[in-house]
């Protein structure tokens, strides 16, 4: 990865790695993907990026759902449950549980949501939440955000 710095294309090999990876570890994940800043309004809404799993939202407004609320919070979220999280935008009705990690520039700047349904409830350990913030931490450092 460190070779190329052209986000989209990073992002889509990192859906499809994640993705084969979860399914290799038996996991059973239904959607792994990103959603960016959208570039003509990146404090307003999310825009569907590269993913792997059924057809998604295309766009999520910031504040709203688990995506949203990770892009306004600048944290990530574990939802155990997505039936009990208030607001919950379900694009997969299958969902039982997510993890959001938030994609944060060097100027603090969240330039996207890097997002993980589970088909299983409470589908994510602590140490897989390091995993998935680990990597967003490379691709952080990896990719060139603005052209």
């Amino acid at each position: 990865m460190s070779s190329q710095t052209f986000w989209p294309t990073n992002l889509a090999n990192c859906a499809s790695l994640l993705w084969h990876a979860f399914k290799a570890l038996e996991m059973r994940v239904n959607w792994c993907g990103f959603y960016v800043a959208d570039p003509n309004e990146p404090f307003d809404r999310l825009l569907l990026g590269p993913f792997m799993g059924k057809v998604a939202c295309q766009d999520i407004r910031i504040g709203r759902g688990v995506c949203g609320t990770a892009m306004k919070d600048k944290k990530i979220k574990v939802v155990l449950d997505v039936n009990k999280w208030e607001g919950h935008i379900a694009c997969d009705g299958e969902t039982l549980s997510e993890v959001v990690v938030p994609l944060i520039d060097d100027d603090g700047v969240v330039q996207g949501v890097l997002d993980i349904d589970s088909l299983r409830l409470n589908g994510f350990t602590s140490e897989d939440v390091s995993f998935l913030e680990s990597i967003a931490a490379l691709i952080m450092k990896y990719c060139r955000w603005r052209f």
